[in-house]
């Protein structure tokens, strides 16, 4: 009688929930968000909602240290905890975290609503950080659902602006359409293996005899899968959401949501071994890079331009893809990190420098900027060489690695193809620079709102990122090779 009570105290807790334990966090604090909202004062709910969101993507990275003493799987074997899990989880909630750090001034300069756009950056981070673990098909759709139902208001936030409702409405109406795709084809692989888990799909493609079903069902989830991460030729979306949405939603939109739908892309090619993939991947790879980067070299816009890049981006991640996985993985681990520091401060600093309405968002608006604000020039053109992929900044490593990826695995046409682009790509970045340095801005030059905290802190931390993974990339590619061995069983 004595120990039945001590024993009852330390039993354990249930381990399925501490495995998506970032995922209640995350949701917690949306739910949260969205209860505090009508009880503040509307002039203040900015900074203090700010503040819960910032804390709740403080608590929930902190979650991802608790779950990672907890590998294994969960809930029926639908979700897995593993370094490849964990790598992802890393890479989207500090992604959040400094979308969260830079829209506090934002918001203020928009005047917008506090309380759903933070609600709904957690909420879509949940659904972000459940595909990266989800192994089981339909699992992966109902988070690729979260994400995306969030990403499609927080599009139209700038409601005074009908580009912004516009970019709301196309990405919805084109991600509805992509979403329907990727579900066909998870009902055809159902159809020709019997299951929907990843594992189990493994199984029965490799028994000998695969199923034509299987090659239709993989063409299909791609289609969705590619829409997703804004892949050629399922890309036309991706200028005019870029251009209409809020700065710093699109500083989110353009790699958070990716890194979640490569990750998925990543366990469906390598550790499903969907068959029929390679061809496609070479095809979206090649006409991503090469569309992307010449689009990009008119652009006038800078959010345009970008947008255009990162067309570009996703072509050269791909090429990972169609390499084999001991070197594919790993090097599309490690540009995933590198292109969200680099894209995520960008965009900070765009949203920084865009004023009331997004008004000086083009080119020529950073005319002079050397001159007037050596500081933000210079953040601005470490994150442009590191786009470009010059030695000591991260996407330097990104592109090598991924490269070197696609030598080994005898893709020299492809590899050609992407240094090719990788050229191509330089013009339109180093103008960027020409035009910050040599070009004085033409009539009254756009004015420059004194740095806040929180966008300096973001600037500094996204280039240290960039600078680090340029210097030291050997840590976070040393844990993105260790998760080939979690992934290909």
């Amino acid at each position: 009688m004595t120990m039945s009570l001590p024993l009852a105290i330390v039993a354990p807790p249930n381990v399925d929930y501490v495995r998506i334990l970032p995922e209640l966090v995350l949701s917690i604090f949306g739910m949260l968000i969205m209860v505090l909202d009508p009880l503040i004062d509307e002039f203040k709910a900015a900074k203090t909602l700010g503040s819960v969101a910032l804390l709740g993507s403080i608590a929930s990275l902190a979650a991802v240290f608790v779950q990672a003493g907890h590998p294994g799987d969960a809930f029926s074997h639908m979700v897995r905890v593993d370094t490849f899990s964990i790598f992802f989880h890393v890479v989207i909630l500090a992604i959040v975290l400094l979308t969260v750090l830079a829209s506090f001034e934002y918001l203020e300069t928009q005047r917008i609503r506090a309380g759903e756009y933070y609600g709904l950056i957690l909420m879509g981070a949940a659904g972000m950080c459940l595909m990266t673990s989800a192994v089981e098909l339909v699992l992966i759709f109902i988070a690729l659902e979260i994400s995306s139902i969030a990403t499609y208001i927080l599009a139209g936030f700038l409601r005074r602006d009908p580009r912004s409702s516009e970019a709301s409405l196309k990405y919805f109406l084109l991600g509805s359409f992509a979403t329907a795709f990727f579900l066909y084809g998870v009902a055809l692989i159902f159809g020709a293996t019997g299951s929907t888990t990843i594992s189990a799909i493994n199984a029965s493609l490799h028994t000998g005899y695969i199923p034509p079903l299987a090659y239709v069902a993989v063409a299909l989830m791609f289609i969705g899968l590619g829409f997703k991460v804004g892949a050629a030729p399922f890309h036309v979306w991706t200028p005019d959401v870029y251009e209409g949405a809020p700065a710093p939603v699109v500083g989110l939109m353009s790699t958070a949501p990716k890194a979640a739908t490569f990750a998925v892309l990543l366990r469906i090619i390598f550790e499903a071994g969907v068959p029929g993939t390679f061809w496609l991947v070479w095809f979206a790879a090649v006409l991503s890079m090469t569309l992307g980067n010449l689009g990009a070299l008119k652009q006038t816009s800078i959010k345009r331009m970008l947008a255009y890049s990162s067309i570009a981006h996703a072509g050269y991640l791909l090429v990972a893809f169609a390499s084999a996985p001991a070197e594919g993985i790993p090097s599309a681990m490690f540009y995933t990190a590198a292109y969200a520091a680099m894209n995520v401060g960008a965009f900070a600093l765009i949203s920084h420098i865009a004023g009331y309405g997004e008004r000086y968002t083009s080119i020529d608006d950073y005319a002079g900027l050397g001159r007037r604000s050596p500081f933000m020039a210079a953040i601005l053109t470490v994150f442009l060489l590191s786009l470009i992929g010059i030695p000591a900044t991260g996407g330097f490593f990104a592109k090598f690695y991924v490269f070197n990826a696609a030598l080994h695995a005898n893709l020299v046409g492809l590899t050609i193809l992407g240094v090719i682009n990788s050229a191509i790509a330089s013009y339109y970045y180093l103008r960027v620079i020409v035009v910050m340095y040599m070009k004085e801005p033409q009539g009254e030059a756009v004015p420059l709102p004194p740095l806040t905290a929180g966008v300096s802190a973001v600037l500094v931390l996204s280039a240290v990122t960039t600078l680090y993974l340029g210097i030291l990339p050997g840590a976070v590619l040393t844990y993105a090779q260790d998760s080939v061995r979690s992934l290909i069983r």
